[in-house]
């Protein structure tokens, strides 16, 4: 178009800087990129320059007009492109630097071009399409069938299957606008539609069609009642999933394999959940400003987040628990001091409360809120004081989230300090097995074979094994889990983690747009995969165990019965250094069956009863 040179000669010009910048990723990559090339040429046409504007569309406001007065000020001129007309005085509301949480909600990107519609006549309610979903755009949810006479024209439900919840109906409903369109969910649901058997349950549809009527619907949804999170037990997906996510919108990559492992966190504990985030990915889209994906439940309780730096993430949380027993124990010393007048029932029901479960603690709850009705009428320091930290009487859940660079890497000696603390501190390493973030470096968590920024000719040593050095300490709850291969373990391992009075680590599975393949299609396979091929063995190791006599590891996937090589098959990280050195790769994956298959036999060995 500029006539710098011919037309023939830029194209060609164009054509060879992509294969000479796409090649080692693969034919296939450069084909794609060429296609783009010649589509958009297909596709130029004239656009003539007005004198007016002819437009009859206008540009919507950054966040809608149901938004907080605070969002829309300040978010919604940022998302506007508008920040600069901002002035200092616009902030002081947060002069603390808090921000208010919940914010995502008010985006409504919709840049989906294709979105999930689902089918109540196939769905058999696993749960699974709600589970996977990296944004928490899908919603599963129970109600009952008086809330529903009030549903719009078009919403759907289906009776509940199951002796949970009586004359009620069971609902999986779309955030249309806040769909991501990955379409992870269509191949999670394991239902066939009998008429169609191309068909499933959730089925990826053309916005357009289904836009304006799923909007609807969502707002309906939403202001149904959240399920009882005491009539819940946190075992199986189906019932998990009616919990509501407390992480939603997020701004990760449509697809991301990690999200969803922080979404069900916070379905799980996010009332009462802290967490210190290393920087990274989940640093990024967990505390994007303007806005923030953590979110609050109808009672106005969610996450507590906040991101330190890279290397100090596991020192950051550890701080965060020594901050709360301080409080904790300053608590108990100012309501034993006060008892004569609090109370000598409440005061010891207080201290002496069992929580380990949603009941129980809101049943604790429930009790500090009678001993802050007792201090209002109390005029001394010692009742203000204990006023402003009875909260503290409700166990809180700490966790540390972050990726492989961190943990494995550039705070592993902090990672190590925390694990050996001994105090109630839960880590959860979203393992890709790249500097995701950063461009895809190579970490310690990087597999053989797999070509890396920097690192291009293909790891030619182990990856580093974190779950066996913490196993070694003997004194913190492991578990490595893989949603796309056993989502009830993963559940499984995250409750019993929570549980454990001491610290616990998590890895878990997560793939990455990093490692050279379609997420959103084949993301849950290549989880499975890896499973299956013996290069990610899932397992959970419990002291709890060992000190009733029994192994403390327990293994929850079978001996491998694929092989690496078909493993690396399918991953663009390993197939570069196929094709750039085809002898080596050979001889790389080799040695990675032999590892796979020597790590198998120790683990065996460890888990077998003596």
């Amino acid at each position: 178009l500029s006539g710098v040179l011919p037309r023939d000669e830029a194209i060609k010009a164009i054509k060879k800087s992509i294969e000479k910048t796409y090649m080692k990723k693969g034919q296939a990559l450069v084909d794609k990129n060429f296609a783009a090339v010649d589509a958009s040429l297909a596709h130029l046409h004239e656009i003539k320059i007005t004198d007016k504007p002819t437009s009859k569309f206008k540009r919507l406001p950054g966040v809608p007009e149901t938004a907080p007065e605070v969002v829309k000020k300040v978010a919604g001129k940022i998302l506007e492109g508008k920040g600069e007309e901002l002035k200092v005085s616009d902030f002081g509301w947060t002069a603390d630097g808090t921000w208010p949480t919940a914010t995502t909600q008010y985006e409504k990107r919709c840049i989906a071009s294709d979105i999930p519609v689902w089918d109540p006549e196939t769905c058999i309610q696993c749960g699974k399409c709600a589970m996977v979903c990296p944004h928490a755009a899908i919603r599963a949810k129970v109600a009952t069938n008086e809330d529903l006479k009030k549903a719009p024209a078009g919403f759907k439900s289906a009776a509940f299957k199951g002796k949970e919840f009586t004359d009620s109906a069971f609902i999986i409903q779309v955030a249309p606008e806040d769909c991501t369109g990955c379409s992870l969910c269509t191949h999670a649901c394991p239902a066939k539609n009998k008429a169609d058997p191309e068909k499933k349950a959730i089925n990826m549809q053309p916005i357009a069609a289904h836009l304006e009527q799923e909007k609807t619907n969502f707002d309906f949804f939403l202001s149904l009642p959240d399920v009882d999170r005491t009539k819940i037990e946190k075992k199986l997906v189906k019932n998990v999933q009616l919990l509501r996510p407390l992480f939603e919108f997020s701004g990760s990559c449509a697809g991301c394999g990690e999200t969803p492992y922080v979404k069900l966190l916070t379905q799980l504990f996010g009332d009462r959940l802290m967490i210190a985030n290393a920087t990274g990915c989940s640093s990024i889209y967990g505390g994007n400003l303007p806005t923030t994906p953590y979110a609050k439940d109808a009672n106005g309780r969610g996450p507590a987040w906040s991101n330190s730096l890279f290397e100090d993430a596991a020192e950051f949380g550890l701080g965060m628990r020594l901050s709360i027993d301080f409080q904790k124990n300053y608590a108990h010393q100012l309501i034993k001091d006060l008892e004569s007048e609090v109370g000598g029932d409440l005061t010891n029901a207080i201290l002496t409360a069992s929580q380990t479960n949603d009941a129980e603690i809101q049943e604790q709850r429930a009790r500090v809120e009678a001993l802050k009705a007792k201090l209002a009428s109390m005029n001394s320091e010692a009742a203000k004081t204990l006023n402003g930290l009875a909260d503290y009487f409700v166990e809180k859940s700490v966790w540390t989230l972050g990726g492989d660079g961190w943990a494995y890497d550039i705070g592993y000696g902090g990672l190590d300090h925390v694990l050996y603390s001994g105090k109630n501190v839960n880590i959860l390493v979203m393992d890709t097995g790249v500097y995701s973030n950063t461009g895809g470096q190579q970490s310690k968590a990087t597999p053989i074979g797999a070509s890396a920024k920097f690192a291009v000719a293909g790891k030619s040593l182990p990856r580093k094994d974190l779950g066996m050095i913490a196993m070694s300490s003997e004194n913190v709850y492991v578990a490595q889990v893989a949603l796309g291969a056993n989502d009830a373990q993963v559940i499984k391992a995250m409750v019993e983690a929570e549980s454990f009075n001491g610290p616990s680590l998590i890895i878990a599975y997560s793939h990455c747009i990093a490692q050279g393949f379609e997420i959103g299609e084949q993301g849950l396979d290549h989880q499975k995969a890896a499973v299956e091929a013996g290069f990610w063995p899932l397992y959970r190791f419990d002291p709890r165990r060992v000190r009733e006599g029994k192994p403390g590891l327990q293994l929850d996937s079978k001996a491998p019965s694929k092989a690496m090589a078909d493993y690396m098959a399918n991953e663009t990280r390993f197939q570069i250094v196929k094709k750039t050195n085809p002898e080596r790769y050979e001889n790389l994956v080799k040695f990675a069956q032999e590892q796979v298959e020597e790590r198998r036999k120790l683990y065996e060995h460890l888990a077998e009863e003596k």
